[in-house]
């Protein structure tokens, strides 16, 4: 599942680094360029929901192997896009391919290792983080020794390859019946509503505020900070490869700390990391809190998996992480969309990142005076079977 995990996550960053090249080929403007980006991540979004009703119906790793053969004709398609529509509709059914996995697949290994799910999911994120951390230099690279057609045609082979050894190892594996009760999404929405609306609540806003930091990161550093384009990817690229660790790392954390207190220390250092950036000035700087928000930003991840799969019992994991995940993922989607339109509209990088600074700080204040008030829902296995889920 490594490989998979690895190609549908690329498939939804490898958009940030072709923005530029994309923009180039296609005369797109910040907004529009924001926009293919954003269809990138609705396409992530909007299935996930569906595919949590799918889930009721059909075993878990025949949704993984789906998602395979959709991440390797969706890039198939994109090799021949020659419009903005086509693009989109490419960029949207890469995501898809992605949401699918990651709502079929986050299920499925917590039930195959129920004994270790941060560590677990630590070790899934890492592999996933890793597709984050090469999407910059591997898009560069094509795209310098032929465009960024060739970019798409290496996904397409690439996860035909991935998916029929997937197929393959499932052939030769037990699958759990853990999640054989979950046949009921609205009855899971019902009952697990306290900590699905928690879960949204902390990343669906961090999350629209990382997804269009992160896709503009080139265009912002290259604009504010003084720094070419090269340096700003390679800075992309750290980015990305301090969430490597923070995934191996907080997933094992999340197996051992009190998930709440956790979530929100991590939420609040991404609020800190996000002020600094928008006041640094010097490349050793910029590289230095450009490392330290990669590696906080990426740790509420794992984190926040670990408190929902953890806690959701059997007969709703797959359902209530589907509602939560799809719902999340429509808000995180917007992101760049919003960036680009405030761009447009005259705003300055520096300003608008600040102002979500200070939105993230007020929904940080509220969650807190929740937890404190014991309203926010703690998690764990044991908070399930006390409440008799």
């Amino acid at each position: 599942m490594c490989s998979v995990v690895f190609l549908v996550n690329l498939a939804r960053v490898v958009f940030a680094p072709l923005l530029e090249p994309l923009s180039a080929a296609f005369a797109l403007t910040p907004s529009t360029a924001g926009l293919i980006a954003t269809l990138a991540w609705l396409g992530s979004a909007l299935p996930r929901i569906p595919t949590g009703y799918l889930l009721t119906r059909v075993d878990r790793h025949l949704v993984v192997l789906g998602s395979g053969a959709l991440l390797t004709g969706a890039s198939a398609f994109m090799t021949v896009a020659g419009s903005v529509p086509a693009l989109g509709v490419g960029a949207f059914l890469m995501g898809a391919s992605s949401g699918a996995y990651f709502i079929a697949a986050n299920p499925l290994i917590t039930e195959l290792y129920p004994e270790r799910v941060g560590r677990t999911l630590g070790i899934h994120g890492t592999a996933s983080q890793v597709a984050a951390v090469v999407a910059p230099a591997f898009a560069g690279a094509v795209v310098l020794a032929a465009t960024w057609r060739e970019v798409f045609a290496i996904v397409a082979v690439v996860a035909a390859a991935a998916t029929v050894l997937f197929y393959l190892a499932a052939r030769r594996t037990d699958m759990p019946d853990a999640g054989a009760a979950d046949r009921d999404l609205l009855s899971a929405a019902r009952r697990q509503w306290p900590i699905i609306v928690s879960g949204i609540a902390i990343l669906g806003a961090t999350g629209l505020v990382w997804n269009g930091l992160f896709n503009f990161y080139v265009s912002y550093v290259t604009a504010t900070k003084g720094v070419g384009a090269g340096t700003a990817n390679t800075l992309l690229t750290v980015v990305f490869a301090a969430g490597v660790p923070a995934f191996w790392v907080t997933g094992r954390l999340a197996d051992r700390l009190p998930y709440v207190p956790l979530m929100l220390s991590i939420l609040a250092g991404f609020v800190a990391c996000l002020f600094a950036l928008t006041a640094v000035r010097g490349l050793v700087a910029l590289a230095v809190v450009t490392a330290v928000l990669g590696y906080v930003v990426h740790s509420l991840f794992p984190a926040l998996d670990t408190y929902l799969l953890d806690s959701l019992p059997d007969e709703h994991r797959a359902s209530a992480y589907s509602l939560y995940s799809g719902s999340m993922m429509v808000v995180q989607a917007m992101g760049s969309v919003v960036v680009g339109t405030l761009v447009d509209a005259g705003f300055g990088y520096d300003a608008v990142f600040r102002g979500a600074g200070g939105f993230l700080v007020a929904i940080l204040v509220v969650l807190v005076a929740l937890w404190s008030a014991d309203v926010l829902p703690t998690g764990g296995r044991d908070a399930s079977v006390a409440r008799g889920d």
